[in-house]
């Protein structure tokens, strides 16, 4: 390996996203790992990943669609708030125009769990799943996707937030979800799949 220059990729810093308020109500399993859906804006799951910068930590939260695994909003911001996440679901309810009786999975971190939030998801009749504590297997598919984020788009320290936005802005919008082939899309990209499968259900505002 010396010989050849070649070095072991170190691990990022850790830094935990969830942190549960014992305060705050918890809602049941629905999802259950139930990652399969049949029509887009059936299931969508959501959460908090985090990218070191220069300047400090810039906070990624995404909400995704699990019929096409498409990245149907997100928010960065450099505080992790209630304001983050609920600026990803507006941008998700913008584009997409979901019907009542949506299913919405996240883990039980305060800001999910907060009452601002809970109220944007109650106003348009979004049913709420939470996965159970400490278990990252209930909401794998999220969890995959930011392992893929972290492998093919974080390959550096970034100098500012503003520049890991224009990275992870270009990644989530130009690449993963017009571009990137799934195994589970029949190796087409999350808005080919859409398109291909003639997607009727999804309203246009």
């Amino acid at each position: 390996m010396r010989q050849h220059g070649i070095v072991a990729k170190c691990r990022r810093p850790y830094k935990r996203t969830t942190c549960r308020n014992p305060r705050l109500p918890v809602a049941p399993n629905v999802l259950d790992r139930q990652f399969a859906a049949s029509h887009p804006n059936q299931k969508w799951v959501v959460d908090i990943t985090y990218i070191a910068t220069a300047q400090g930590w810039l906070y990624l939260a995404i909400v995704l669609d699990l019929y096409s695994r498409q990245v149907v909003g997100w928010s960065m911001q450099p505080r992790m708030t209630t304001d983050l996440v609920a600026a990803a679901l507006r941008m998700a309810l913008l584009r997409r125009c979901p019907s009542p009786g949506l299913l919405h999975h996240s883990d039980q971190g305060s800001q999910y769990a907060s009452h601002e939030y809970q109220r944007l998801l109650a106003a348009h009749g979004i049913q709420v799943s939470m996965s159970r504590v400490g278990n990252c297997y209930d909401n794998a598919v999220v969890e995959s996707f930011f392992a893929t984020l972290k492998a093919e788009c974080i390959d550096r320290r970034f100098a500012t937030r503003e520049e890991a936005r224009a990275v992870i802005f270009d990644y989530i919008e130009v690449w993963y979800n017009r571009r990137r082939r799934h195994s589970t899309l029949g190796y087409l990209s999350p808005v080919d799949f859409e398109q291909l499968h003639a997607c009727d259900t999804i309203r246009v505002c």
